[in-house]
């Protein structure tokens, strides 16, 4: 073959390599977020919730935003890809809804197994299963329309909702971050002081994961994640920012552990709210409407720990793959994970608290679920 007709092999694009610390963390959110939703387990003590003002679950929402944005945004930088990119982000909302309402009825019949074949029902009228019993026509249809979720597993119809919009987000995120930013924290800001939220069906009141207030977390993330594809971080690495946030996660974690301390600042906070007149989503402690405590403790968390180099090194060794095998696989294994919780609050409330028990029942769905992240990523796959 001469020159003139050689083919010509265009460059190959080398993928990026992916970075350990999204999946690890949000493997390690996924294990604490299960062993918290068995209520009154002897380990439950020792989960993040803690030793800060946060929980599992704005670190979980923090990541799925970053996820987002790393997944998405190329769609949404440049305008001949729009359209592109609002279909595979919807398809990932529609899998979202389905696997929603599947893990809802999947926690139906684990609630039911328990008290077919333990004999006790007691936890078919808890984390507002009730309802099914009580008005189950209408709550059979704010079930299909999410305005009546089951605790242990209504974080999916929150994700679902900001991942619709995030389209949006995208474009803004691309062309005006910092306006992006204002108008989340403001959206946050009327959205606590007024109570607003999305409402529940048949039952009074809001979601208790509120769209209008997580989603400053989940646009941080996605600001976050975007600035990640750009090959930048979106906000800079900085002494005074690593020792003022280090500080504040180290205050927290004694706060939470030292009865004075935790005392006093209580009464601190009472002050600035009774007799200085701030609002109250900046002084309370509320996980629905993602209060100023919690949310400056994820954020401060979050940048903290990704500020050193020697936590992603730490990340990709030997230590952090089972967790990201968890973290690669999270809807599956969180599903999993939300169904067995609800059947193992059962299996408690039947056969009675025991440590052994706990670490049974903790070790079981555990395996289960690194079973099943296994499974998902190593399963031989089917010739398309």
């Amino acid at each position: 073959m001469n020159d003139q007709t050689a083919t010509i092999i265009p460059p190959v694009r080398v993928k990026a390599p992916r970075d350990p610390r999204l999946d690890v963390f949000r493997g390690l959110c996924l294990v604490m977020i299960f062993i918290n939703h068995v209520p009154g387990n002897a380990f439950e003590n020792y989960t993040s919730r803690n030793f800060g003002f946060s929980d599992a679950a704005e670190g979980f929402v923090l990541m799925s935003g970053i996820a987002a944005g790393l997944a998405y945004s190329l769609d949404f930088k440049a305008p001949m890809r729009l359209w592109s990119g609002f279909g595979r982000v919807w398809k990932r909302v529609w899998t979202l809804y389905m696997v929603h309402i599947l893990t809802t009825m999947a926690a139906i019949a684990a609630a039911s197994a328990v008290a077919v074949f333990l004999g006790n029902a007691e936890v078919l009228f808890l984390n507002q299963m009730k309802y099914l019993f009580i008005d189950p026509l209408r709550t059979f249809v704010g079930l299909t329309i999410l305005t009546h979720q089951f605790g242990y597993v209504n974080i999916l119809p929150l994700y679902l909702v900001l991942l619709a919009v995030a389209p949006l987000l995208l474009m803004a995120a691309w062309r005006k971050p910092l306006w992006l930013m204002a108008g989340s924290v403001m959206l946050w800001a009327v959205a606590g002081q007024w109570h607003l939220g999305m409402p529940n069906y048949p039952t009074p009141g809001n979601w208790f994961f509120n769209p209008l207030t997580w989603q400053l977390i989940f646009v941080t993330g996605l600001l976050t994640g975007v600035a990640m594809k750009d090959g930048r971080r979106f906000v800079p690495v900085r002494l005074w920012l690593q020792v003022l946030t280090g500080g504040f996660v180290l205050f927290a974690a004694v706060a939470t552990q030292v009865q004075p301390v935790s005392e006093a600042m209580g009464h601190a906070l009472w002050m600035l709210q009774d007799a200085l007149g701030f609002p109250w989503f900046l002084t309370a402690f509320e996980k629905s409407y993602v209060t100023a405590p919690r949310l400056l403790h994820i954020l401060a968390l979050a940048y903290f720990l990704s500020s050193f180099p020697a936590v992603r090194r730490a990340c990709g060794s030997v230590f952090g793959k089972p967790f990201e095998l968890l973290g690669r696989q999270a809807l599956p294994v969180f599903a999993l994970g939300s169904v067995l919780c609800i059947g193992f609050q059962g299996v408690k409330h039947a056969l009675g608290d025991s440590v052994a028990l706990d670490a049974g029942l903790l070790a079981v769905g555990l395996a289960a679920q690194f079973a099943l992240a296994a499974a998902r990523q190593y399963w031989p796959k089917s010739p398309s």
